[in-house]
């Protein structure tokens, strides 16, 4: 009985919590024209399937089609061209503003976001972007605006010559898409540009977090639509592009006329987009490709059309190999001559098949029936084009993919093929399928499972969210010991012709267990159905096992090898395993194709397990890809398929950033106001490596010492309530919350955090800076000084030097000069007497003084006539002790005071040296001696610059030109 009373209550309980959640939905769709403004579905309350199903139909409306959905955004797939929405002044905003978030939801924020990761180097430091949604919903457009985003990002802030490498980069980048789309991408029934492989781009930068190299890796290509194309589907858009987009030479030349019927080219009167051959052209040109390399590559492909046109016909006897029918010679002729095969070679290799048996290598050979006729041709087809995709890939990286040691993080994008469910399925479908399980697995693992179980171990109160989890299905596809891909793969070993029936019933018996295992029992083909996280999907057993072993006959190899085409040469080259050892080669182990896709695929969730992912759902409004038509079932279909309801419940109670204390502690530790904490940490340490190596228990405990640092640097930096110092119990509107070993925080205190960082590393920059530059000018200070006393000395010794050399010269003019003079006083004299002598010896004559005057005042004998008197007889009687300008005025004022002089008669002569001279007029004849002036440089005018300095004090003085001296 007490059982029963608490069950009633639970369901009582239960109630009247449905009846409050109704009508809370109710009161939250009543005010229909704010449903659009709910940029964020994590703001909507409550958070069920109608409320984001009507929000979404609401936003679609007024043509917008981004909305976050807490890890993930939310794309929806507008069907028609809009410009604007992608355009390079937008990529610039978002790239530009400081918090794209704040900005309406876009790809360019989610991308923004992860190259501000990268550059903000947060743990782990590489990014990965998952783009996710069925055929049609708008992956490969969204992958394609993305490396244009990130193109223009990285090339925007480069200098013009760097900027010439990264445009080449991102050109040679952004030219792969369409040679991947051409060649990979088809028209099907959901979608006309569907991706038939997956492929996972690696945009690696460098230290400088700009672009400097990328890489390719493609997963599973469909080759089989090569040779066959479902009812209303399109082969590969490369052959499409070649029938329609040839000049008249080159059909001419790859043997295509125009108008003519292709078996594998069904649906050639569509007209899409995608059928450019100039663009796809002119991206293999800038990728490497050369003119000539191209025209081998359709040459190749017209082949392969031809070759679809090749039809068998059953034989009359058995023994006999199949004949041609009469319309195909025609065509085997063409694809040999296309192929460079001879025609008899490629006839035999398709029509017989080579046995090696017994012990001796006895060489049997056998017709084929019809069908293996047509078997081998569609094989030839499939290995030809699967090697020359690969080698496409091939060359691709080598175009743009650089040394590991050049780039330091990367940013990957994945674009792989949307969940696909058809009529009819086989195993290309079970392998798609299997991939969107996997990525559906990561997202489920990383952010629905791993998280609330992060939140109970690190010991916050959580109620768990119920979410769809998908990992039976996984087990039931790829689990061991026994699973649907062992099961084949163990098929495929058999030395036998696999049974359908038995190989049915051996499926159904060994994993009867899981419920996620079925089969349609109305139909008589032998099938299987698996309950996949987007809906059941029924898949035929016919050719699945064939599929998987994908034998190639060595006679199509041979072939092959054989052939004159460079191309082909290329693709098939010849081994020598090869050639001589048939039996090893027909006996080797079996590499299945899902072995191959299992082991890709497993290797890229390794890369994506070591980055931060990022979540983009794109959601296909309707099946029929008309524009601006949402149909509420389908889009209910995919959000509960993709669990977009659980994952916003989940975001919006729980915390998106976790970061481990260490981690936290290691970045944000600047932020401490603790002045001793470095000093008191480093002796922990010490303390604890010490205790660590005697073998004892450390003193301090680490966890408690960085989960006080981090409390402490929250109290300091994170403004409104926290729960640093509590656990075990969370407020609704607690921002941040420590655990046990981890801080469970919002964006908005991340956003704080990384703020108050930045501001604090500017502070300590600029403080760096001021005392650098102090030191520089003390430092300069210094040298000017130095530099000023060794000026100062050298200057000193300088001028003491010339000052010597001075006084000197000074010398020996004035010893020369006193010498003069006396010689000149003397001359004047002995002239002056011999004047007297002759004058006496005239009667009448009058006596004049021998004897130089000694002053101005002299006076002269009357009427005295004077006529080239000696120079030196006036300059003895200028004043000794007067220098310069006075001198020269005395001398004029001597000769003036002659001239004036009625007693005497003056005149002068110029001659070429300038001398003017006074003489008395002699009585009798009169010599005039000239002689040359004493002083040896009399005659040479004083160097007027300045004393040259050379040698060391030239150096000294030059050191510091632009210092004030």
């Amino acid at each position: 009985m007490p059982k029963q009373e608490n069950g009633q209550k639970e369901d009582s309980l239960i109630q009247n919590d449905l009846s409050e959640s109704l009508e809370e939905v109710r009161a939250f769709l009543s005010n229909e024209e704010k449903l659009h403004l709910f940029d964020d579905l994590t703001k909507v309350n409550p958070v069920t399937t109608t409320t984001v199903l009507k929000c979404l139909q609401a936003r679609y409306a007024v043509s917008l089609f981004y909305t976050n959905a807490g890890c993930s955004l939310v794309a929806l797939n507008p069907f028609q061209p809009i410009s604007h929405l992608y355009s390079p002044e937008l990529m610039r905003e978002y790239h530009a503003a400081p918090r794209p978030q704040d900005l309406k939801p876009h790809i360019f924020a989610v991308a923004e976001q992860t190259y501000r990761n990268v550059q903000n180097q947060l743990d782990p430091v590489n990014q990965s972007i998952i783009v996710s949604g069925e055929s049609g919903a708008g992956k490969t457009w969204t992958s394609r605006c993305l490396m244009k985003f990130y193109a223009s990002v990285a090339a925007s802030v480069l200098s013009p010559k760097g900027s010439e490498t990264v445009e080449r980069i991102e050109k040679r980048v952004l030219d792969s898409n369409p040679v991947m789309e051409a060649f990979g991408n088809a028209c099907t029934l959901r979608n006309n540009n569907s991706s038939r492989f997956g492929k996972y781009i690696q945009l690696q930068l460098d230290r400088f977090h700009h672009l400097s190299s990328a890489s390719i890796q493609t997963f599973l290509l469909e080759k089989t639509r090569v040779a066959y194309q479902a009812p209303n589907e399109r082969n590969f858009h490369i052959f499409y592009q070649i029938t329609k987009g040839a000049t008249a030479e080159e059909r001419l030349e790859w043997n295509l006329p125009e108008g003519a019927d292709y078996c594998w080219l069904p649906n050639s009167e569509r007209d899409l987009d995608e059928d450019c051959f100039e663009v796809t052209r002119d991206a293999m040109f800038h990728l490497g490709i050369d003119r000539s390399t191209q025209n081998n590559i359709f040459k190749v492909l017209s082949g392969l059309l031809h070759l679809g046109n090749v039809q068998f016909s059953s034989p009359v006897d058995e023994s006999q190999p199949c004949e041609l029918e009469d319309k195909a010679k025609d065509f085997l002729k063409t694809t040999g001559d296309l192929l460079k095969i001879p025609v008899e070679e490629l006839l035999e290799s398709l029509r017989i098949r080579t046995i090696t048996a017994g012990k001796q290598q006895q060489v049997f050979k056998k017709p084929c029936s019809r069908a293996e006729c047509e078997t081998r041709r569609d094989c030839l087809a499939k290995v030809i084009y699967a090697k020359l995709f690969e080698w496409l890939v091939l060359v691709i990286n080598e175009s743009i993919y650089a040394d590991p040691s050049v780039w330091t993080s990367f940013i990957g994008l994945l674009d792989v093929y949307g969940f696909e469910a058809f009529p009819e399925n086989n195993l290309e479908q079970l392998c798609i399928n299997y991939a969107n399980e996997k990525l559906q697995q990561h997202f489920v693992a990383h952010y629905l499972r791993a998280q609330q179980e992060e939140y109970a171990a690190e010991g916050l109160q959580w109620s768990f969210v119920n979410y769809q989890d998908n990992q039976k299905c996984l087990d039931l596809i790829e689990g061991n010991p026994l699973s649907i891909f062992s099961l084949l793969n163990e098929e495929c070993r058999l030395n036998r012709s696999s049974n359908t029936d038995l190989f049915q019933t051996r499926i159904e018996k060994a994993l009867s267990n899981n419920q996620c295992l079925s089969r349609n029992k109305f139909s008589k083909k032998p099938n299987f159905i698996i309950s996949h996280y987007a809906g059941k999907v029924c898949y035929q057993l016919a050719a699945m096992v064939e599929k998987n072993k994908d034998p190639i006959p060595p006679e199509l190899v041979h072939v092959l090898q054989d052939s004159k085409d460079p191309l082909l040469q290329k693709l098939f080259p010849v081994t020598e395993r090869n050639e001589n050892n048939i039996k090893t080669q027909n006996r080797a182990a079996v590499v299945t194709v899902v072995s191959k896709f299992k082991s890709s695929l497993e290797h890229l969730m390794q890369i994506l397990n070591g980055t931060t992912p990022h979540y983009i759902r794109c959601i296909k409004p309707n099946a029929n890809c008309k524009a601006m038509t949402f149909k509420r079932e389908e889009v209910l279909c995919q959000l509960q398929a993709c669990g977009i309801v659980e994952a916003i419940t989940i975001s919006a109670a729980g915390f998106p950033i976790r970061i481990p204390f260490q981690s936290f502690t290691a970045r944000y530790e600047i932020l401490r106001k603790s002045c001793g904490f470095n000093k008191n940490r480093a002796r922990d340490k010490s303390n604890y490596h010490t205790a660590e190596k005697k073998g004892e228990t450390p003193a301090v405990d680490d966890d408690q010492a960085s989960r006080s640092a981090v409390c402490e640097i929250l109290q300091n930096v994170v403004t409104g309530p926290t729960t640093a110092e509590q656990r075990g119990s969370r407020a609704e509107h607690t921002s941040v919350y420590c655990g046990r070993t981890k801080v469970f925080m919002a964006s908005s205190v991340l956003e704080q955090l990384e703020a108050r960082r930045a501001e604090v590393l500017n502070e300590k920059a600029f403080c760096i800076q001021c005392c650098w530059r102090r030191f520089k000018q003390k430092k300069l200070a210094k040298e000017r000084w130095s530099a000023t006393v060794i000026q100062a000395a050298i200057r000193s010794w300088l001028a003491k030097n010339r000052f010597q050399r001075m006084r000197r010269a000074a010398d020996v003019i004035k010893h020369g000069w006193k010498k003069w003079k006396a010689k000149m006083a003397a001359l004047a004299a002995a002239e002056l007497d011999e004047g007297e002598e002759k004058a006496s010896s005239v009667p009448g004559a009058t006596v004049i003084s021998a004897k130089p005057p000694c002053s101005l005042e002299t006076t002269w004998p009357l009427r005295a006539i004077i006529q080239f008197w000696p120079l030196g007889l006036v300059l003895a009687a200028a004043p000794v002790t007067v220098a310069g300008l006075r001198r020269d005025l005395s001398l004029l004022a001597c000769l003036r005071v002659l001239q004036e002089s009625d007693c005497y008669k003056v005149e002068s002569c110029f001659f070429g040296c300038g001398i003017t001279s006074i003489r008395a007029l002699p009585q009798g004849s009169v010599k005039f001696h000239c002689k040359k002036s004493p002083l040896h440089y009399a005659n040479v005018s004083p160097h007027t610059d300045a004393y040259s300095i050379t040698g060391f004090n030239q150096i000294l003085l030059d050191r510091k030109k632009l210092l004030p001296t």
